[in-house]
């Protein structure tokens, strides 16, 4: 989203994302980051579009009621990105894929690599909360023999 935005803008919008981020009700942090969409409509409209595109995305935190330190590292895609980014480097010299189970080969072997280097999530501690809060969004099961 920052992309979107010259530079000289990128300290104060991303206070305003965090700040928004950092509410605990969802319903006022979509209402703060709708505001702050509204505010880069007329002059960066690309920007004011990601907001609203990732909007009930980045929310999904407040919605699953996490707090604390793993709310704060499950709220940005940086894990994602860091897991992207190992990948990518161990893969970068590879000049000819040669079909889908190469390509598999070589992704589950960088994701090995890159697991060496992975740190304990931050907040790791309340990853029961999240599993609960998934738990109870997830539809039920159902048993395949009760079905046949």
């Amino acid at each position: 989203m920052l992309g979107h935005l010259p530079e000289r803008m990128h300290a104060s919008v991303g206070r305003a994302l965090r700040t928004a981020w950092d509410l605990q009700s969802e319903a006022t942090a979509k209402r703060a980051l709708e505001r702050l969409a509204r505010s880069l409509e007329d002059e960066h409209p690309g920007a004011a579009a990601s907001i609203r595109e990732g909007l009930d995305e980045t929310l999904t935190v407040l919605r699953l009621g996490l707090t604390g330190p793993l709310q704060r590292t499950l709220r940005t895609t940086n894990i994602i990105e860091n897991l992207n980014g190992g990948v990518e480097r161990y893969t970068r010299n590879v000049k000819r894929w040669r079909g889908g189970q190469m390509i598999q080969r070589w992704v589950a072997s960088a994701l090995l690599e890159a697991e060496q280097r992975f740190r304990r999530v931050r907040g790791y501690r309340d990853m029961r909360h999240l599993v609960a809060a998934l738990d109870a969004l997830a539809p039920p099961e159902v048993d395949v023999e009760q079905v046949a």
